[in-house]
């Protein structure tokens, strides 16, 4: 009997937490690498907070263009101080302070964007966006006429050297002649540096620029050459209208909605979550006038394929840029090994470094 009681005493308490969480009111916090402006990385997510911030009980507020490193940490452990009971942060480089800040916050959730690092309090999140830029690289391939595509890309690390895979895969699928040239700028938002690199790739007969860049400046050097484009991140198009072909885009109103409703409830558990096409958090922007109805056609076709686990990314035979084979005939790449992901395809010329 007394047994009974203690386990209902707890019962009881768990309920009374479940309720306490449900009707308070919640403050959540993002913190941006970039500037907000009017598209772009921190500009999608930001989409998403007003999303949030539309919840019934839930206000938000964020803090834009703060460098990874101490002073993230700075931005982070100050929220957590001022009592807000959900933090995500939006850049790879806040990893390592958000695992420091989260330590010493156990009651606060926090979310930490594209990074691998946990903790009981601290999940991680990301989105496949490969499986939107193969699709963008589907157009791409259509579209030259060079074969020369370029792409002009932040740092190499996982996430970036995998859409650049995914995005020549795609272009190689429609067009096996292409070439996808890469230029490392080592920055995640500086609108003259990404655009003098787009330069450099129209210099060398790329006529389809890409990118894994926060600024719509590589557009806007293909569209003053009178190339095509293929953005990133949001809708860039009003900055390039006459090359902008698409963009992989983000959504990202649903996942976080659905994590601060999860944390209201008291049903949220860190975990590792990465959602694509079928969540309908990565997706491609419209088509630029340019693009035929066929190529809109089959790239809608492969997105519901993709979408529906039809169609995979990342299935053998696969090779490396010295032509040695790193995914097998018919074998799909785990998730392991696309997030820790190295090397680029046969076909891509650049560095991994």
């Amino acid at each position: 009997m007394r047994l009974f009681k203690v386990v209902l005493v707890v019962i009881l308490s768990l309920g009374v937490c479940s309720a306490f969480a449900a009707d308070k009111e919640m403050k959540v916090g993002f913190v941006y690498v970039s500037p907000i402006g009017d598209a772009g990385y921190s500009y999608a997510h930001d989409v998403g907070r007003q999303a949030v911030e539309a919840m019934p009980g839930v206000t938000t507020s964020y803090v834009e263009a703060v460098p990874e490193g101490p002073d993230s940490e700075r931005v982070m452990l100050n929220m957590a101080r001022k009592g807000y009971d959900v933090i995500f942060a939006t850049s790879f480089g806040y990893m390592d302070p958000m695992l420091k800040v989260a330590a010493q916050f156990p009651k606060t959730a926090f979310f930490h964007c594209s990074g691998f690092k946990m903790a009981d309090n601290m999940g991680n999140y990301f989105g496949r966006m490969y499986q939107a830029r193969y699709l963008s690289g589907v157009v791409a391939g259509s579209m030259t006429k060079s074969n020369i595509l370029g792409y002009v890309a932040a740092f190499p690390i996982p996430e970036v050297i995998r859409g650049i895979n995914a995005f020549a895969l795609g272009a190689q699928s429609v067009n096996p002649d292409v070439v996808v040239r890469v230029v490392w700028t080592k920055t995640w938002y500086d609108p003259a540096t990404e655009k003098e690199a787009a330069k450099s790739l129209l210099d060398v007969g790329a006529d389809v620029i890409a990118q894994h860049q926060d600024s719509p400046g590589p557009q806007e050097a293909a569209e003053e050459k009178g190339v095509y484009s293929i953005g990133y991140n949001s809708d860039m198009s009003s900055f390039a209208p006459k090359a902008h072909l698409t963009a992989p885009v983000w959504h990202w109103g649903p996942y976080y909605t659905k994590m601060v409703d999860e944390v209201r409830k008291g049903t949220w558990k860190a975990s590792s979550d990465w959602p694509g096409l079928a969540e309908g958090i990565v997706g491609l922007s419209p088509f630029g006038k340019m693009v035929p109805q066929n190529v809109k056609d089959k790239v809608k076709a492969l997105e519901a394929e993709i979408a529906s686990g039809k169609k995979q990314v990342f299935v053998g035979p696969i090779k490396d840029q010295k032509g040695e084979v790193k995914i097998a005939d018919g074998v799909a790449a785990p998730d392991k090994d696309l997030l820790g992901m190295t090397w680029f395809v046969q076909g891509v010329v650049g560095t991994t470094k």
